[in-house]
């Protein structure tokens, strides 16, 4: 698993991985911005530009001063919005990523039947709705971890997008049915990788390049255990 990650890691310069970085980017930054810009017009629909404070008067800028907080609160959120972000950008641009790495690991593979982008947008979807349940269920949990709330946001998302990503990056060579059985094989190391995979994605502007390098290192997965086969 770490071997796959640095061999991922190692080929960030490669023209094909910058550039679906930087769209990759650029899409998780505007749908922040988007929610923000939608969070703070709803702040500021219901929070009055002052307040009345007994024997003080009316005490102005309220408003603004929650839209600074909101901002802060924003940049904690971005936390758990990026999961589902990491979960589209696999259905956008894994195919891109996929093709470059086996094209400088593994030249000598036949080529692939490209995934049509209607199947692997639905499944993606899918996988969003499971993805936003599951993450709704565990609230009840993060009542009870206490301390570690990390550690189960880390495992839950974890073995989610560790289920996604390899399963995707698996069908291009095996179809669906072999992609889920070789899934059911390897699921310890398939938890553990999505895991390493969702810790950083817990940790802001960090976040934005971990679904390339997240892609890619599940290719590296998936063929290492092709080979130990």
């Amino acid at each position: 698993m770490f071997s796959s990650f640095f061999k991922a890691l190692g080929q960030m310069g490669d023209a094909r991985f910058r550039r679906v970085m930087l769209l990759g980017v650029l899409l998780a930054l505007a749908l922040l911005a988007g929610v923000y810009a939608a969070f703070l017009w709803l702040l500021e629909s219901v929070v009055p530009g002052s307040v009345e404070i007994p024997f003080v008067g009316p005490v102005g800028g309220i408003d603004t001063l929650l839209g600074w907080g909101s901002f802060l609160l924003m940049l904690g959120l971005s936390v758990f919005l990026m999961v589902p972000v990491a979960s589209a950008f696999s259905g956008l641009f894994l195919e891109d990523i996929a093709d470059a790495v086996e094209d400088r690991h593994y030249p000598n593979l036949p080529p692939v039947e490209p995934l049509r982008l209607a199947d692997t947008l639905v499944d993606s979807l899918n996988f969003l709705g499971l993805l936003v349940a599951a993450n709704a269920l565990a609230l009840i949990l993060y009542a009870f971890a206490g301390p570690l709330i990390p550690v189960v946001f880390w495992a839950l998302n974890g073995w989610l997008l560790g289920r996604e990503y390899f399963t995707l990056v698996a069908m291009r060579r095996l179809g669906r049915t072999g992609a889920k059985a070789l899934r059911a094989e390897n699921r310890g190391r398939i938890w553990l990788a999505g895991t390493l995979m969702a810790a950083p994605l817990s940790i802001p502007l960090v976040n934005l390049v971990i679904p390339v390098l997240g892609v890619a290192t599940f290719t590296h997965l998936f063929h290492k255990i092709m080979a130990g086969r």
